[in-house]
């Protein structure tokens, strides 16, 4: 009996396809979350009220602990970052001593104790706003593990299952997202969470097919239901017929690799590099075959220090990744601290908002040393490897006078090849002038569309807004393309967005010259470049900028673009 449309319909949940791939399994939730202690919890008179206090340390010790052992085994810089960044915060004496203050004072149990205290500092966070008040979700996942532990339950986190999943959750907090195992979880779906959240920068770190902001997909895609998701197309298919996963899988069972040349298919080259933190990863780009490093992120030299990081160390930590990529080019960002990196030696107080403050090279203004030494440190790893392209882009550059004193500060160390990062929709509109000094410009499209679209980047309530697909951010793209044309100096694309097969061939359409993405993203973007013709990426260019919303312009681009079903992409 044939499905009729609407029962199709029920049965599709559609989101933002953030990491690309296919894969079927069964659905499984979360495990449940911690419920409200109720408030009437208290402790009778003769209670020994020390001991349960000293329960609550116990517990946020054993919390501690845990998290830091899970960031030991991480193996990606950010999953890392992530993990130690939590598991400082499970040990904060704000919430860890007010909890016990309102056992040994109010009498509270200590599972209430800890309910109480975390949603006094949720409270003061979001007084602070901008960094601060986006660390809810944060308190939210310590206050839980630690409650878990004080009444011997499972924390809420992954499945404890032993088949590989299909995970399903309204959103995914950053400690939980860090522990994806790859090899259990088949992939991911979101209600929450967006294209730039910490759930889609690990999916593609890890190679998980994912889709985010699929509104309702908790509610339709029940524990034990198979569940067959589409990471590029963002559809996500319930109780999908077996002819349906066995022609899907048969796509997404190709391995693909990449020979280190991209192009379209009429020879249009289009370079492919890859984005970076550290030695091991730019080992893993080589290893891809990627064409050089267009976005080398600096901040792993500096987190977790008290201190600036010396010249010499920076020197041997640059140097690392400048040597796996003899020959080559090396796009290297400096330090893009301030907002969610804040560095305890270079954090400015009193920011009600510190994603529009002091961050990335506004820093320079306050601590120009910093700058100073850092580029100095690339400019002596740079000689130690002469055969490296080594270029150098500073990152939230908002004006002209910006790129023309960091283009200056090069050269006095000898570094000539000197761009910007287009995050902020004013350097995308100036790019006709920043380019007269700017050698060659990168657009972040994680922070260009934040900026562009007034949505905070990390919160899951906005992962609409934060869809690079969005016309508006497709447009401020076209404008720095056009100004690097005006200039003859190339414009690439480093963030999330060039990840994605099909909006990889609108921006080449947009007049991108490179993209640069996980390693593990590579071979598909590569594929998919490799079957459309320039002439159809500029067509798809003209379709996307033309339609009225993100909805509209994704739909819109796949629907022209038939290579990439014929792919399984």
């Amino acid at each position: 009996m044939p499905v009729l449309a609407d029962e199709a319909a029920a049965r599709t949940v559609t989101g933002i396809g953030v990491c690309a791939g296919i894969a079927a399994g069964r659905v499984f939730h979360l495990t449940e979350p911690i419920t409200e202690p109720s408030p009437g919890l208290r402790l009778g008179p003769r209670a020994d009220h020390r001991a349960e206090a000293d329960r609550i340390e116990t517990a946020s010790d054993r919390v501690q602990a845990a998290l830091v052992a899970a960031a030991e085994r991480a193996t990606g810089q950010h999953t890392k970052e992530m993990l130690e960044a939590t598991a400082a915060m499970s040990a904060d004496p704000m919430l860890v001593s007010d909890a016990q203050r309102r056992v040994t004072e109010e009498h509270l149990v200590a599972e209430r104790a800890v309910w109480e205290a975390a949603e006094s500092v949720k409270k003061q966070f979001q007084q602070l706003g901008g960094y601060f008040a986006e660390r809810t979700s944060d308190i939210n996942d310590i206050r839980d593990r630690i409650i878990a532990e004080l009444s011997g339950r499972l924390a809420p986190g992954l499945p404890m299952v032993d088949e590989p999943y299909v995970l399903v959750a309204p959103d995914l907090a950053p400690s939980i997202a860090a522990t994806l195992d790859e090899n259990l979880v088949l992939a991911i779906v979101t209600d929450g969470a967006g294209p730039t959240s910490h759930t889609a920068i690990i999916a593609n770190a890890k190679g998980i097919p994912a889709v985010v902001a699929a509104l309702g997909a908790t509610e339709q895609l029940r524990p034990g239901v198979t569940a067959l998701v589409n990471g590029s197309s963002g559809v996500v298919v319930a109780s999908p017929s077996d002819e349906q996963v066995a022609s899907a899988l048969k796509h997404a069972q190709v391995v693909r690799t990449f020979d280190g040349h991209g192009h379209t298919k009429d020879g249009h080259a289009i370079a492919i590099l890859a984005n970076v933190g550290d030695t091991a990863s730019a080992r893993e780009a080589a290893s891809a075959n990627a064409e050089g490093v267009g976005l080398f992120r600096t901040e792993f030299c500096f987190l977790d220090r008290t201190e600036s990081p010396t010249v010499n160390e920076q020197v041997e930590q640059y140097g690392g990744v400048f040597a796996q990529f003899s020959g080559k080019k090396v796009v290297i960002r400096t330090l893009d601290s301030g907002a969610d990196k804040p560095l305890p030696f270079l954090t400015f107080d009193n920011e009600e908002n510190p994603a529009l403050g002091v961050r990335g090279y506004r820093t320079a203004g306050r601590a120009p040393e910093l700058l100073d030494e850092q580029l100095e440190a690339i400019a002596q790893a740079a000689s130690a490897h002469p055969s490296t392209d080594v270029w150098v882009m500073a990152p939230m550059v908002s004006t002209v006078d910006e790129a023309e004193a960091f283009v200056e500060s090069c050269s006095r160390h000898g570094l000539n090849t000197a761009g910007v990062m287009i995050e902020v929709p004013s350097a995308a509109l100036l790019s006709s002038h920043i380019l007269t000094s700017a050698r060659f410009a990168s657009i972040g499209t994680n922070d260009l569309t934040q900026y562009a679209m007034a949505a905070d980047r990390l919160m899951g309530p906005l992962a609409q807004y934060n869809d690079p697909w969005q016309p508006a951010v497709l447009q401020l793209i076209d404008a720095a393309c056009k100004g690097g044309k005006l200039n003859d100096r190339p414009v690439g694309v480093c963030g999330e967005a060039a990840a994605n097969p099909a909006l990889a061939i609108v921006l080449v359409g947009l007049g991108v010259s490179t993209v640069s993405m996980s390693p593990r993203a590579i071979p598909d973007v590569a594929a998919a470049l490799a079957a459309v013709e320039y002439k159809k990426c500029l067509e798809v260019a003209r379709t996307a900028l033309q339609a009225r919303n993100a909805r509209e312009a994704r739909r819109a681009v796949r629907a022209a673009l038939p290579e990439l079903a014929a792919l399984g992409l």
